[in-house]
């Protein structure tokens, strides 16, 4: 079959390399937005020898494009049924487009191409792995541009040593990001460099952490809607503030482990599978984490909108200023998850009018009148039918007493 391009799959992304035409076809047929995986990067996985030798031709000689799959995405995928290896987590297939066929079908599971071995597919998934968190990087740039937060003057607004340590990393990772570009790879020198940097993130998003657990606290603490109001003012800036170090300190994991990437597929590449999927538990992890103290806050600020939005129409003022400033939040929150790639829960509250709530009380009103009014009535028929029993019964005593009268009176009429 010609037009042969070979799918490798990690569960965030697919690689697809081939001739770069083929490649090329194949996406557009597929409408899959995609970047460039770098497949020159992958020679040093192969090491020497007559067989790898011939790989790493087929590497120079191919293109590659990566794709981040969404749900959307990977529902397309999944007709040309990537099989599993020996490689965790990693799927691959072979596909073809003969020429009298448009669409492009799996070829023989049998065929495989050079790259299919698990060392191959391996240093294949370590780049992807890469490519998925340089993504989640640029996204994340995005976002902090978007919420007109300048991190770095968040933190130098900071006295904290943590925060202030963190400054220094920062500027050092991406030094080390810019040499690993210029370079194309991380020496033991340039590794050297940002070996600490682990710790010092960890402690700076451990205190951003805190700090975002203690304003969901001082909002626990408050049950007065001016209270509220006031609250609730005042912690949105903050909580704005510190959702972006907490994703700068994201961003600069994720640029550590690229690095971490790079060091040991160059140094150890047999320990690349295993260090690649290391890092992705610990990076699930990292967003539990995150994921559990952002989803409190949430539930913070959304019980905050349920209590002013019961209350609006004794705080008619106050009430949807709770809601509005609860609502920016939430929304906040949402945002950073989504880049991040992080599940969340519950939306934002809107804000109850105080004419919804007075027609509310309104209609219940009417509503308890009406039924009032339903209940006097069915007691008023209720006397009426009564008094017309009473009445009738007293009528008919009166006749039959009259009766009784006259019929005694013609008696002694006529013994008379």
């Amino acid at each position: 079959m010609d037009n042969e391009i070979q799918l490798i799959s990690d569960g965030d992304g697919l690689a697809v390399i081939g001739n770069a035409t083929d490649v090329e076809r194949f996406l557009a047929s597929e409408g899959l937005p995609s970047r460039d995986l770098g497949v020159q990067r992958l020679k040093s996985v192969f090491g020497t020898g007559a067989t790898v030798a011939q790989a790493g031709s087929e590497i120079a000689a191919n293109s590659g494009r990566w794709i981040k799959l969404t749900k959307e995405s990977a529902e397309r995928v999944k007709k040309f049924g990537l099989m599993e290896g020996k490689t965790p987590g990693v799927t691959h297939a072979m596909v073809g487009k003969p020429g009298s066929i448009k669409s492009w079908l799996q070829i023989e599971k049998g065929a495989v191409s050079s790259l299919a071995s698990p060392a191959r597919l391996a240093g294949v998934a370590g780049v992807m792995a890469q490519l998925s968190m340089q993504q989640t990087m640029e996204e994340i740039t995005d976002y902090l541009a978007t919420i007109d937060e300048k991190v770095d003057d968040v933190l130098r607004a900071q006295k904290d040593a943590v925060l202030s340590r963190m400054i220094g990393m920062d500027l050092v990772i991406e030094e080390t990001m810019t040499i690993r570009e210029q370079v194309g790879l991380v020496s033991e020198v340039t590794w050297s460099k940002v070996q600490t940097a682990p710790t010092t993130i960890a402690e700076t998003q451990a205190y951003a952490l805190r700090q975002l657990d203690a304003l969901a606290e001082k909002l626990e603490s408050k049950s007065k809607i001016a209270d509220l109001a006031t609250t609730v003012k005042e912690v949105e800036p903050k909580v704005r503030e510190w959702l972006a170090v907490l994703a700068r300190c994201f961003q600069l994991q994720d640029a550590i482990a690229v690095l971490e990437l790079d060091r040991v597929l160059d140094a150890n590449p047999d320990q690349l599978d295993q260090h690649r999927l290391g890092l992705r538990v610990a990076r699930q992890d990292r967003l539990d984490l995150i994921s559990r103290s952002t989803e409190r806050l949430v539930a913070r600020m959304n019980s905050a909108a349920d209590a002013a939005n019961a209350k609006v129409l004794l705080y008619p003022a106050k009430s949807p200023a709770v809601v509005q400033s609860s609502n920016h939040v939430v929304t906040g929150v949402h945002d950073f998850h989504a880049r991040l790639g992080i599940e969340s829960g519950r939306q934002s509250s809107e804000t109850r009018r105080w004419v919804d709530a007075a027609a509310d009380v309104k209609d219940k009103a009417l509503e308890t009148g009406a039924k009032g009014v339903s209940v006097a009535r069915s007691l008023s028929n209720e006397t009426l039918n009564q008094a017309g029993s009473v009445k009738g019964k007293i009528s008919s005593e009166i006749v039959e007493r009259a009766r009784r009268l006259r019929k005694d009176v013609k008696e002694r009429d006529g013994e008379g």
